[in-house]
């Protein structure tokens, strides 16, 4: 199996159980065998342009989204880090590619509070920086404490929370949705 038809094949599985569907359902909708997709979702299979086409579209997603690499890695989390004492400092924190819908927040949360995060559309993410305070927040099942200057990204499609000790926090919240084809 080579590391390029099983990151194809993690894709299609995890774009068609985004959308609830069975994989009976979409070898119909894409004209497939059943055999076929089971070889192309296990990694074993070695599709032409021509059948990954039909299965985006059976899926309602770009070519492009079958061929990428970049499965949930889970959170991204990136400390702060210092200011340079000379001058000005520049970090690029993420880069968010073409194809998303994007929303730009303030999340201002008072203390002693807990906010569970409504799962967003299959395929959002959500990039959080923390302006003032400490608040734990990501996935359900991998939270992160986070203060000032801190990022964090995640799969925002999931349950998630966002939750504050004895401080407020101020958060700027950038959520990133695929723009539907």
């Amino acid at each position: 199996m080579s590391g390029t038809a099983a990151a194809i094949g993690a894709q299609i599985r995890l774009r068609r159980t985004q959308r609830g569907m069975s994989a009976a359902e979409l070898a119909r909708r894409a004209g497939l065998g059943k055999a076929t997709l089971s070889s192309l979702e296990a990694g074993t299979g070695n599709p032409t342009i021509e059948t990954l086409e039909a299965v985006a579209l059976a899926l309602h997603i770009p070519l492009t989204d079958l061929l990428t690499r970049d499965t949930d890695a889970g959170p991204v989390h990136l400390p702060s880090t210092p200011a340079a004492a000379d001058g000005p400092t520049r970090e690029l924190l993420r880069r968010i590619g073409s194809g998303h819908s994007l929303e730009l927040w303030r999340l201002r949360v008072p203390p002693h509070t807990d906010l569970d995060g409504v799962p967003h559309a299959p395929g959002t993410v959500e990039h959080l920086l923390v302006a003032a305070g400490e608040i734990t927040a990501g996935p359900d099942d991998d939270p992160r404490l986070l203060g000032p200057g801190d990022l964090l990204a995640f799969a925002g499609d999931r349950p998630h929370r966002y939750r504050t000790g004895d401080a407020p926090a101020d958060v700027t919240v950038v959520i990133a949705s695929p723009v539907a084809g």
